[in-house]
């Protein structure tokens, strides 16, 4: 049975870090109040020379560098963004330029916060269904572009950044002891749409727009959704919580990551946060958590890793993989 192994991990983030501090006098805010409710004590935010398409860049370069591969070693590029750099091309086209590739194909997947999962799940089809023996997944944002900076319930909360992960052809035995992609759910509902959303695009406003979200709302709904997509992810697979070694949820909030790995009776020493470091990368958030994982030596191989998003629309989603 053909599986999708993790074979290498990689991130980018902005030279600037802006702490919390740093929002007093933009807005009304402190530090003590940013870090109570959301967990965030810093992002990093790029310079006018740093874009996604870079970010990603250097992001994909550190996973072919820690794989041990190269360009020509990769079939496909799927990047997860909302911020991509133009309208048309790709930005995932323009990161395989970059990298010097003229082979294969490269292509941008929208789902919020949740893209990486998504980016992740459709690599893995291409895989089994033998389209591409290897799949370079990108999750590259800059937030920081579409943020109303005196708009103090979200400039906030959001960062810039960029993970990558290499997805490969592996043989298993079609057992949850196999390494690879183990089970995924995914899901969406566009009645949500008004809770999070920016307020402009091509076909609207003819403008890139601003970010726009009703918190307490996003809150409301995030851990029963993540909880939905995990329980049917755990079921599909045969495990519970358990057997998990590691829990990588989307990094928006410590206190919705807190609920959810509680309500699922996942142990908190199995939960990756970096939220405090990051904040919300939206599709970057779970490739970042994961390299700061994977670099300090938690995730070894043969780990039953979990990871899971929620972003605007609402989409939401989990994947399964053994390291």
């Amino acid at each position: 049975m053909i599986r999708s192994v993790v074979r290498g991990t990689g991130a980018a983030l902005p030279r600037r870090i802006m702490k919390n501090a740093d929002f007093e006098g933009m807005v009304e805010t402190s530090d003590e109040w940013i870090a109570q409710r959301t967990g965030i004590r810093q992002r990093h935010i790029a310079a006018d020379d740093e874009t996604t398409a870079s970010l990603g860049e250097a992001a994909a370069r550190a996973a072919l560098a820690n794989a041990g591969l190269t360009p020509a070693d990769i079939d496909v590029i799927v990047l997860a963004t909302s911020t991509p750099n133009n309208t048309f091309p790709a930005t995932a086209v323009e990161i395989q330029n970059r990298l010097g590739m003229h082979h294969g194909f490269a292509f941008d997947m929208q789902a919020v916060c949740s893209g990486f999962v998504y980016a992740v799940t459709t690599a893995d089809l291409y895989i089994r269904g033998g389209l591409a023996r290897r799949v370079l997944v990108i999750g590259s944002e800059t937030f920081s572009r579409i943020l109303d900076w005196s708009d103090r319930s979200t400039c906030v909360l959001f960062g810039d950044g960029a993970g990558a992960v290499i997805l490969e052809a592996g043989e298993g035995a079609g057992t949850i002891d196999d390494r690879g992609v183990l089970a995924a759910s995914l899901r969406s509902d566009g009645t949500h749409k008004e809770k999070l959303f920016v307020d402009g695009g091509p076909s609207t406003t003819g403008t890139v727009g601003h970010l726009r979200m009703e918190g307490r709302e996003v809150f409301k709904h995030a851990v029963g959704m993540i909880t939905d997509v995990i329980e049917a992810t755990f079921s599909q697979a045969g495990i519970s919580a358990d057997d998990l070694d590691w829990f990588v949820p989307h990094q928006a909030n410590k206190r919705i990551i807190d609920a959810s790995a509680k309500k699922l009776g996942i142990a908190e020493q199995k939960v990756v946060v970096t939220v405090d470091l990051h904040g919300n990368t939206s599709a970057a958030s779970v490739p970042l958590a994961l390299s700061v994982a994977v670099a300090d030596g938690r995730i070894k191989k043969g780990d039953l890793v979990l990871l899971e998003a929620m972003g605007g629309g609402f989409t939401w989603g989990a994947v399964l993989v053994r390291w």
